[in-house]
């Protein structure tokens, strides 16, 4: 009897149960966060901070202006394993954006930058003289509901 009685509520339970899918969850997405993982030759820290100063910081204060980032930050490694990155350079996006708006928003930084794709490309081959990246990450940030 008291098997059939569990059964039966077990049952009920289970009848009563909203889906997971249908209930709202927690936690929802929200903006993506790119990771950019630098190792830095010994004895070129300075160097490679003074292009974080001026030509990468330049280049996320137009970005944050125009709106197509929601941030930028630089965090270091301070006990750094072997092959593992010296700075991480993160930047936050609120969305990524499809291939005509990513074209027209390179048209309008190269512009603004009097620069060209070959110019900014000669300057990433003269950094990776003492720096050297690691690779990226995109992540996900995720934020309660409730």
């Amino acid at each position: 009897m008291k098997t059939l009685r569990f059964a039966a509520i077990a049952a009920l339970a289970l009848a009563c149960t909203t889906p997971l899918a249908a209930q709202e969850l927690p936690i929802r997405s929200a903006e993506l966060v790119e990771v950019g993982m630098i190792r830095i030759d010994d004895g070129h820290f300075g160097d490679y901070a003074a292009f974080l100063n001026d030509q990468w910081r330049k280049d996320q204060e137009y970005a944050l202006k125009q709106g197509w980032i929601s941030g930028y930050e630089i965090l270091s490694n301070e006990f750094p394993r072997a092959g593992e990155p010296d700075i991480y350079l993160l930047i936050r996006y609120p969305s990524i954006p499809d291939a005509a708006e990513q074209k027209k928003r390179q048209d309008a930084y190269l512009g603004y930058m009097q620069t060209s794709m070959q110019k900014q490309e000669a300057g990433s081959a003269e950094r990776a003289k003492y720096r050297k990246v690691l690779g990226s990450m995109l992540l996900r940030r995720w934020v309660w509901t409730k």
